[in-house]
């Protein structure tokens, strides 16, 4: 991984952290999505490189299981 690429994942990172900070009032469905989707995004721009195809269909596809895993009744 080139240097471009990791200091983008870092960025990513921190800006999912700041993010998440402010899911205090998010219901357990709602931090359950957003957290999918920020761990899809990261593992969809590492398996693909820092594609951002990749980086956004990881996204929706963690925010899917994210919201699915924490429906209610389960």
């Amino acid at each position: 991984m080139n240097r471009l690429h990791q200091r983008a994942s870092e960025a990513l990172a921190i800006a999912l952290l700041l993010v998440l900070a402010g899911c205090a009032g998010m219901s357990t469905q709602e931090k359950g999505t957003a957290v999918g989707a920020g761990a899809g995004a990261i593992g969809g721009a590492i398996l693909t490189g820092g594609s951002a195809v990749g980086t956004v269909g990881g996204a929706v596809v963690g925010g899917v299981v994210g919201h699915e895993v924490t429906k209610p009744g389960k």
